[in-house]
């Protein structure tokens, strides 16, 4: 059976980052990931990036782009790809203000745009949800699915964050078999089971990670994804757990 490789996505750790960004990554190598996400190069170029990373052993699975650096040179963003050997690029996130549906549409279009010159280049485009697309637009469609729905599947992919679906009432599983085949990217998070629905380690709170580790292979996910907003513990504590969650149980 295929092995899905485990990722860090590398905001769980942005205020280690910032004190020692080459020693943090050399710890997320030592507790046992075999890549990471990125979401910035630590003012490092892509070129002394991948260096870094090939002599910690750490394959980059994704990294987080922002839209506006997309629209402003995607052909920077493409070649720092290919300089990291890194295969998907993800839209991780809008703008309060970009939350419309004036907006909405807009970014299909962008998306398509910019998915079909990265699939020209050998690179996959993502978008990663948060609980804002779950929303319902005036068409009755909820945001993510008017996204998913209207950007051509061979051009744009998902990277769905299992916890911001459970947060907004969905279920993670519902939405990988609704998109089987548009989901190469799974974001792993878990939620306390009280009222304040707070970020936990995963195995630490209420979501349904079985079934969605379950479903990995059937929906053709090429990295497991772990990431934590905030932690009640040390971070490096927090996803070392949450790595030790997934080795006890992803078979």
């Amino acid at each position: 059976m295929k092995q899905i490789p485990i990722a860090l996505q590398m905001y769980t750790l942005r205020n280690e980052l910032e004190k020692d960004f080459t020693g943090t990554l050399q710890k997320v190598a030592e507790i046992g990931y075999e890549g990471v996400e990125l979401a910035g190069y630590g003012g490092l170029s892509a070129k002394e990036l991948k260096k870094t990373l090939d002599q910690l052993e750490l394959r980059v699975a994704s990294s987080h782009i922002p839209l506006k650096d997309l629209r402003s040179d995607v052909s920077k963003v493409i070649h720092d790809q290919h300089e990291l050997g890194s295969s998907f690029i993800v839209c991780p996130y809008l703008l309060p203000e970009e939350r419309t549906e004036e907006h909405y549409v807009q970014l299909v279009d962008d998306l398509n745009s910019f998915g079909e010159r990265c699939l020209q280049e050998g690179i996959t485009l993502c978008y990663h949800n948060h609980e804002f697309e779950l929303s319902t637009l005036s068409n009755g469609k909820t945001a993510l699915d008017m996204i998913l729905s209207e950007t051509n599947p061979h051009w744009v992919k998902a990277e769905f964050d299992i916890y911001w679906l459970t947060y907004a009432g969905e279920s993670p599983v519902d939405w990988l078999k609704r998109y089987q085949g548009r989901t190469p990217l799974v974001h792993l998070k878990d939620m306390t089971t009280d009222g304040e629905r707070f970020f936990a380690e995963l195995g630490a709170g209420g979501v349904d990670i079985v079934s969605v580790l379950d479903n990995g292979v059937h929906n053709d996910v090429d990295w497991w994804i772990v990431e934590q907003d905030e932690s009640r513990i040390p971070p490096f504590d927090s996803v070392r757990m949450s790595l030790e969650y997934l080795r006890h149980n992803k078979i």
